[in-house]
């Protein structure tokens, strides 16, 4: 990422990753993604919001030598994790008067995470406000986005909004402003399904504490910064909010082709019904997306057969998953194929604890699904469309 001006005083900094294809070993990011950091020159101060992931160091100081930067007397930490505070240790050392400005439980992390020492730190309380002689920081704690300790600064003059993670799209781009909005509101989601979602009460409350902000800009740590921030507000309202789709989506895996035949038949009937069907076969399926798909789900369907007395292992990962994103789906159901037995609903039930949605009766089918299993298939089809918002 080369230094892009997005006001007279503030400039971005960091680095783009085009060619990462995992995030934290986990999550697939097959739009790259960026790191993203500020420069704000101040009269009398300058200010880094953020630093880069350690292996952008080396972009980082390319740009900040690009503009000319000398000297830095504050490095704001929003956030302790590593893509976006890792270089601070490299800041420290090359401007040895700067301080690292954060609040109390950010800063404890910093000292465990990079060992930054703790006369290096200045804290910072929940509305406080440093100056830069004519720009001013304002420090709003949002924590669970989507750690305990992160915080977002505001530029009070500029009305520009540091959100670190909050509001965060995993997308690498040249340009520094929001280019595709549909892109990157589909990216924007996934990033939420993916880290934020299990916190969404919280940020809720998040989001009425910005209420009272005139925000120009939002500019994240990940993916474009908002020149036009109303949508992205306005997005993650409703993804937060309780509404859900008339929408179903069913993980699955089949192994003999029994339960693809039986998720085949729900298929078709949820789509004559008039809902929007997901199907995802979880041997191949992206995390990302299935993540995604759960955020506005009225409902989430687990085809399975059975592997040694207990669902397939692919669909006992992405029940895991779906309990640690906690959506917001009202039912949930599972349908089995199986030849002796087992226990697979109860494991199945056991997995999603975390979910505070209804759980329908199994469907069980020995073998391949026969006519008389379709009027079972029928009724489980009939029970998730009546929770499903009309």
């Amino acid at each position: 990422m080369a230094v892009s001006k997005i006001t007279d005083s503030v400039f971005s900094v960091g680095a783009i990753d085009w060619d990462r294809q995992l995030f934290d070993e986990l999550i697939p990011l097959p739009d790259g993604t960026s790191y993203n950091a500020y420069i704000i020159k101040g009269r009398e101060r300058i200010a880094l919001i953020d630093t880069v992931d350690p292996s952008k160091e080396d972009a980082l100081l390319r740009n900040l030598r690009h503009l000319g930067i000398d000297r830095i007397d504050y490095v704001v930490s929003n956030h302790a994790e590593q893509d976006h505070s890792g270089a601070i240790p490299a800041i420290l050392e090359l401007f040895p008067e700067s301080k690292v400005v954060t609040n109390p439980k950010c800063k404890e992390f910093l000292k465990e995470l990079l060992l930054v020492p703790d006369e290096r730190f200045i804290e910072v309380a929940d509305g406080e406000e440093l100056s830069l002689g004519d720009k001013t920081l304002r420090f709003i704690y949002t924590p669970w986005v989507h750690w305990p300790e992160t915080m977002s600064t505001y530029l009070v003059e500029d009305r520009i909004l540091f959100s670190c993670d909050f509001f965060g799209s995993h997308r690498a781009s040249s340009c520094i402003c929001v280019g595709d909005k549909c892109k990157v509101l589909q990216d924007a989601k996934r990033y939420y399904a993916e880290i934020m979602m299990p916190f969404r009460l919280q940020i809720r409350k998040n989001i009425e504490k910005l209420a009272g902000y005139d925000i120009q800009f939002i500019a994240p740590s990940h993916g474009p910064v908002y020149d036009k921030p109303e949508w992205i507000i306005e997005a993650y309202k409703d993804w937060i909010s309780d509404r859900v789709e008339k929408k179903v989506v069913i993980g699955y895996v089949s192994m003999h082709g029994s339960t693809q035949a039986i998720v085949d038949y729900l298929v078709d009937k949820f789509a004559e019904s008039g809902v929007f069907v997901m199907p995802m076969n979880l041997t191949v399926a992206d995390t990302g997306e299935l993540a995604m798909e759960l955020v506005d789900a009225g409902a989430l369907v687990f085809a399975s057969p059975y592997v040694l007395a207990g669902a397939h292992p692919g669909v006992v990962y992405a029940a895991y998953l779906a309990n640690a994103l906690r959506p917001k789906v009202k039912c949930i159901g599972a349908v089995f194929s199986y030849g002796w037995g087992g226990r697979g609903n109860a494991q199945i039930k056991e997995l999603l604890a975390n979910i505070k949605a209804e759980f329908l009766e199994p469907v069980m089918i020995k073998g391949y699904p026969k006519e008389r299993d379709l009027d079972a298939l029928d009724s489980f089809v009939d029970d998730v469309i009546q929770r499903l918002p009309d």
